[in-house]
């Protein structure tokens, strides 16, 4: 890391209000050029406010930015990128239809005569990518590749237009466990490189892993700024947080009783309609959490879809408390008693341009107390928002403002406030920690372990194997559509899992188990 007394950003004392609240107050940061530096803070501390004012797609309120010690005015995303400012957003900004080349060079194409230079543009694509370790397909079409692939994507678009300051918002949160290996990488060779990066994160253990420097921010203003080498993440979580932080869950022994999903012989198509799922079963009971492990990709999520009538089962059958609930309709799979915090939360979980309100009773909008003969009880409504976002400290600056408007671990914590409020018999939650911070994670978790305590059912499916051996009784591995393995929890470790979701069969685990060998 090249060190400079001039920092190559500095942003002092920015405040920016929406109406009367703050959603940052008099924040300073400085960054160092070569230097990666994390901006921690829980879901709405304010820290995409203040990325998105650097970035230009807001303006402050109040409060200066510095580059090279001159006062810059950044009134537009185009006057972020002629100084040299990309931000790669968490929710990644790209046209399906379009190719990866196509992406890249939206709005900054190069011409020759009359028509798009695509083979220029190309050529330059190709050698930031190997300059960098990003390979991509140019040619392929953005909704043909994953997500690991299309995050590379947004990060080549600003290396194309010329960042030399970079800012990363939640950038591991859809990654699988390789993908965010492979990203830290990228990030190491691009600071290596001379570019000065932000990175926005929940993860504590990326910030120990990349990081030079964090700023700590809570509720809109700066704590601290703190070396991350001579920081624990323990103290890291109590600036964060405000209070001493819990990364294990306590946990009394499950006591599981009756079955109450019976999964027979299930096969599942995909959207392209490929098999996804083939000919799996399993069963849970009440009184005990079991997780899902495996890569991103293996049918974990078209298995969810198909359990809760998001996508159609070609074969096999699907019992709830012993009646066969196979390809009904998201409705009557709600109506049965069973609840779903999906995997994609825009997608299924929240229709954006609806008031938060409206969103805490999308399921049940249409029964009492909140509605009759037609008509809507909005007092009903609104009561029952503002306790959900009471008792889940829901960031929010109302009820009636748009889900679209809320952090993204805001608009998860209105999710799993919603369906654990419903009291299902049957809770299915998938990734429901993806992008919280770790105060919200701990509360999750204990939630999850009351719900089983109550004598109800959950089925967990997380890409985090420390959430999978933190929280739950009994994990199966999928690999490849198939379940491989269907263990207790307490019996294997994060190594085990690993080499199980990545297809070593559970028999080569046991016999190297017998032998003693370290696994």
């Amino acid at each position: 890391m090249t060190d400079t007394n001039v920092p190559v950003i500095e942003m002092r004392d920015i405040s920016k209000k929406f109406g009367e609240f703050y959603a940052n107050k008099n924040i300073n940061l400085q960054l160092k050029k070569g230097e990666i530096h994390a901006l921690l803070g829980e879901n709405g501390a304010g820290k995409s406010t203040l990325m998105n004012i650097l970035s230009g797609l807001l303006e402050p309120t109040s409060g200066d930015i510095y580059m090279g010690g001159e006062v810059v005015q950044i009134d537009s995303p185009t006057k972020a990128n002629q100084l040299g400012i990309g931000m790669v957003h968490q929710h990644f900004m790209l046209i399906d239809a379009f190719t990866v080349v196509e992406n890249i060079i939206l709005g900054e194409e190069p011409v020759s005569g009359l028509t798009i230079d695509k083979g220029t543009a190309q050529k330059k694509i190709e050698e930031i990518s190997q300059q960098y370790g990003l390979s991509v397909d140019p040619s392929a079409r953005i909704s043909s590749i994953s997500v690991g692939m299309q995050q590379r994507v947004e990060i080549l678009k600003v290396l194309y237009r010329g960042a030399d300051i970079l800012i990363f918002d939640e950038p591991t949160a859809s990654l699988t466990p390789q993908e965010v290996t492979d990203l830290m990488v990228t990030l190491r060779k691009l600071a290596e490189e001379g570019k000065s990066i932000i990175i926005i994160t929940h993860k504590l253990d990326e910030i120990k892993q990349v990081a030079d420097r964090c700023t700590v921010i809570r509720r809109g203003q700066s704590i601290d700024t703190v070396d991350v080498a001579t920081t624990t993440s323990n103290e890291l979580a109590d600036m964060m947080v405000g209070r001493a932080v819990s990364f294990t869950t306590e946990k009394k022994p499950a006591n599981p009783s009756d079955t109450i999903i019976d999964i027979k012989s299930l096969n599942v198509l995909d959207e392209r309609g490929i098999k996804a799922v083939e000919d799996l079963s399993f069963k849970v009971r009440k009184g005990e959490i079991v997780g899902i492990a495996g890569i991103d990709g293996n049918g974990q999520s078209e298995l969810i879809l198909a359990m809760t009538g998001l996508l159609p089962v070609e074969s096999g059958q699907i019992l709830f408390e012993g009646k066969d609930i196979t390809n009904l309709s998201p409705r009557d799979v709600n109506e049965s008693g069973i609840a779903h915090i999906p995997e994609d939360r825009h997608k299924y979980g929240l229709i954006l341009d609806m008031q938060l309100e409206s969103n805490m009773v999308l399921k049940n909008y249409y029964a009492k107390p909140y509605s009759s003969n037609g008509l809507l009880y909005f007092s009903k409504i609104e009561q029952q928002a503002r306790k959900l976002i009471e008792s889940y400290d829901v960031r929010t600056t109302s009820e009636k403002a748009f889900a679209r408007s809320l952090s993204g671990g805001n608009q998860q914590k209105a999710i799993i406030a919603r369906e654990i409020d419903s009291d299902p018999k049957f809770l299915i939650a998938a990734n429901p920690t993806r992008g919280l911070d770790v105060g919200a994670i701990e509360f999750i978790h204990k939630e999850l372990i009351n719900e089983r305590d109550k004598d109800k059912g959950v089925l967990l499916m997380s890409f985090e194997l420390d959430e999978i051996l933190n929280v739950t009784d009994r994990v199966l591995v999928m690999f490849d559509g198939k379940i491989v393995a269907d263990i207790p929890t307490h019996e294997t470790n994060e190594r085990e899992l690993g080499l199980m979701m990545a297809g070593t069969p559970f028999s080569e685990i046991e016999a190297a188990r017998q032998e003693g060998s370290v696994v």
